[in-house]
């Protein structure tokens, strides 16, 4: 029946984290309470001083079209935030706000690849890197992180998979889905090696706000002009302002590739939401932004910490503790071979089933993010949520033969 369908659309693989939703979304449908830790976005409500923002905007009938990359006070306002964050200088003719980060992942990949190029993504990596590739008809390279170094890459690592047909290195940090954050010495140490083979640098930053520990973000942007000019900049409102579904993301870089996805752009969406936009510079320019990301960030790492806690307790899994984001990749590789209830585990996949069955818990299993031995886990719920369903998982972890 697909026989029509271009070879891009039959190389895309449906998304793991949005199947897992979806049948967690049945059951609940059904009257049943599924603990769902498969959710990507925090499940706070979006501020009421941004909310009023948008009304406003509306009543102003600031309702019609802009400019496809984005009004001009929204530009000004990001440009502002990365010269308060980071110290990097941007021009407001350098970002191109987009329907989501996701939409500015999508544009900065399609710009910059050709077919065959190769796009260098350190493993375990979001779900949506490579599928973007193949879109563009570029390959994806993935390279797993280790153990030892929090599947963080490192410079060697990254030198080793670098080809001639190389182009493009794809860094998450805050990452999703492992919760790590890459140092500044470490990225000034990948720096060094991008640096030396001219690759550009995709660098997706949407969980910049959400650090936990005392750590502090570092853009590789941040490490020279030269550096700078070869990255585009990837954020969005989503994660540190509640925003997901107001879709506004945004790419800092240098003029010739904003020009170029301003251009891609404005024959594919056009302008992202209006009101959504007015909505954004509110965030960015209202003190009542920073007292929300404040709030938000010391509830998530309170959760985090308690999950932490209970996991330190549970047999047969293993795990890196999180600096970052608002999840917990856990290694269940120790079950495979092992059975549930005369069931052979074999696999993340599998087991995710398994806990939804069984526990009613929705996870999202490893190998949508290149790491088959791993499930994650969102700290994006309540506190008796976790508990609840953290308790259900280690009853089965107790069953395990």
């Amino acid at each position: 029946m697909n026989n029509y369908l271009s070879k891009r659309a039959k190389s895309l693989s449906p998304s793991l984290t949005l199947a897992i939703a979806a049948k967690a979304k049945k059951l609940a449908s059904e009257g049943i309470k599924v603990i769902n830790f498969s959710v990507g976005e925090p499940d706070f409500n979006t501020p009421d001083f941004i909310v009023e923002a948008a009304n406003i905007a509306m009543k102003e009938g600031k309702t019609k079209y802009t400019a496809a990359s984005g009004i001009i006070e929204l530009k000004k306002a990001v440009s502002q935030k990365l010269k308060d964050d980071n110290n990097l200088d941007y021009a407001p003719n350098q970002i191109v706000v987009s329907n989501g980060a996701k939409q500015s992942l999508h544009n900065a990949i399609q710009v910059l690849i050709d077919d065959g190029d190769e796009v260098i993504i350190p493993a375990p990596y979001w779900l949506t890197y490579p599928e973007l590739t193949t879109i563009s008809g570029g390959v994806a390279v993935c390279v797993m992180g280790s153990k030892e170094n929090d599947y963080k890459i490192t410079p060697e690592q990254l030198k080793k998979a670098i080809t001639k047909k190389s182009k493009v290195l794809i860094l998450n940090s805050p990452s999703n889905p492992m919760g790590t954050l890459y140092t500044e010495n470490e990225l000034k140490n990948i720096a060094k090696v991008v640096e030396k083979h001219d690759l550009f640098v995709i660098s997706d930053e949407i969980y910049d706000e959400l650090l936990y520990d005392g750590n502090t973000h570092y853009s590789i942007a941040q490490y020279s002009d030269k550096l700078k000019e070869k990255t585009v900049l990837v954020n969005g409102f989503s994660k540190s302002y509640a925003m997901t579904g107001w879709r506004i993301g945004y790419t800092a870089s240098n003029k010739v590739i904003a020009d170029a996805m301003d251009s891609l752009q404005s024959h594919t969406t056009s302008n992202p939401n209006t009101i959504a936009q007015w909505a954004s510079v509110e965030a960015l320019s209202n003190k009542k932004g920073k007292e929300f990301l404040k709030y938000m960030k010391e509830t998530f790492d309170e959760r985090r910490k308690f999950m932490v806690k209970l996991f330190e307790k549970m047999p047969h899994i293993s795990f890196v503790p999180p600096t970052s984001a608002f999840y917990v990749m856990v290694d269940i590789s120790k079950l495979f071979g092992k059975s549930f209830e005369g069931v052979v585990l074999k696999s993340a996949h599998q087991i995710s089933e398994i806990l939804l069955d069984n526990c009613k818990i929705a996870t999202v299993p490893g190998e949508a993010f290149g790491a088959s031995n791993f499930i994650r886990f969102s700290y994006s719920l309540s506190y008796e949520d976790i508990k609840i369903g953290l308790d259900c998982f280690n009853e089965f972890l107790l069953k395990i033969k």
